[in-house]
Parts: structure tokens; sequence; C-alpha cells
């Protein structure tokens, strides 16, 4: 046998980077690397699309009219490590962390990510993006849940998420993280 043949398939696990995501098809498909490893969702649906613009207009207009920083609304990658990068639904950056925005992505760990379930998504967002989120120094995590019409805050504490609040039905959500904003949870699913 020729010691001069190239080895072929690299030994142990393959880690996906941003590079290789770059590369990835542009089709209606939501792509992450998560830890080095693919992650592959379709579009979202209708309504959880409904759900965001609510909550983006909500919080845009407020982040807005007190010159908090900015929103951003998916697709919009956040790079949070040549191996971890992500879209969520929504992301806001204080102006403390502004210059984590640059030209082709978010470059760092936002000041609050916000994920809507789906049944596609549910266990990737409750486990695997929020031990990553933590993992980066993500302060902020908030997941919305359409089917329970539930929204769960959560604040990162040490390398780990505690829940601050469970919001639901006609309750009134206040953000610590946006000052003087409150709305009845109720008006996402309106």
């Amino acid at each position: 046998m020729s010691s001069n043949l190239s080895p072929g398939i690299p030994p142990g696990k393959i880690v996906l980077t941003y590079d290789d995501y770059c590369l990835l098809p542009n089709d209606r498909n939501r792509y992450e690397i998560l830890d080095g490893d693919l992650s592959v969702t379709p579009a979202p649906r209708v309504n959880h699309q409904r759900i965001s613009r609510r909550l983006l207009r909500f919080l845009d207009d407020h982040v807005l009219a007190n010159n908090l920083g900015e929103i951003f609304a998916a697709p919009i990658d956040v790079i949070l490590a040549p191996i971890t990068v992500v879209q969520p639904d929504l992301i806001f950056i204080a102006h403390d962390r502004a210059h984590i925005i640059t030209e082709r992505a978010i470059e760092g760990a936002p000041t609050l990510v916000v994920e809507i379930l789906s049944p596609t998504t549910q266990q990737t967002d409750r486990v695997t993006k929020a031990q990553l989120y933590a993992k980066y120094g993500v302060p902020q995590y908030w997941l919305i849940d359409p089917e329970r019409k539930v929204l769960e805050a959560y604040e990162l504490s040490g390398e780990q998420y505690k829940l601050v609040i469970r919001v639901q039905d006609a309750e009134v959500f206040t953000p610590a993280v946006f000052p003087g904003l409150s709305f009845q949870i109720n008006e996402l699913w309106a």
C-alpha cells in the first residue's frame, strides 16, 4: 500500500465553522451551527411570524423612543464563536454592546435573545441554544410558547439561566431590560 495516499475522511467529529456556514445554500431553510453541528429547520410558520412581528413592534418602538440600542429580527447571523452561528427570532443590543454589530453579522453576545418556539425547534431552543447562549454570555433570554401562550424571561446567573418571570393570559409583562415598557402578554396572540 502506498504511503502517499491522502487519508480521505478525517478521523473524529467534523466541526463546522462560520466559513462552512457561508457555503450553505440560500433556500427557505434556517441554517445554524450549534457548537460545530449543523442545525436545519424549515422556515417559520405564519403564526410564528405574526408573534415575532408584534413583539418586534413593541420592542422597537420602545427602544427607539428611549434611545436604548437596536432591535434586529431574523434572519440575521449572530456569531457567538467560529463554531456557533445562530439566527434568533429577535435580538436586542444595548448601546454598551454596539461594538458587536458589524457589516457581516452580530459578532458577540447580544443583550437579549428571543426565541419563539415551534414544534421543530422547541427542544433545541429550550436546551441546546439556552446552554450555548449562557456559555457565550447572553444576559437575557426569552422563550415564547405560542401553543401555551406563555412568555418566559430568563436571566444569566453564573453559567446558567434562571427563570425571572413567566407570564400568560392577560398578565402584564414589564421587562427589566426595557425600563418603562409594559404590555399585556395576550397582545402577542391577538
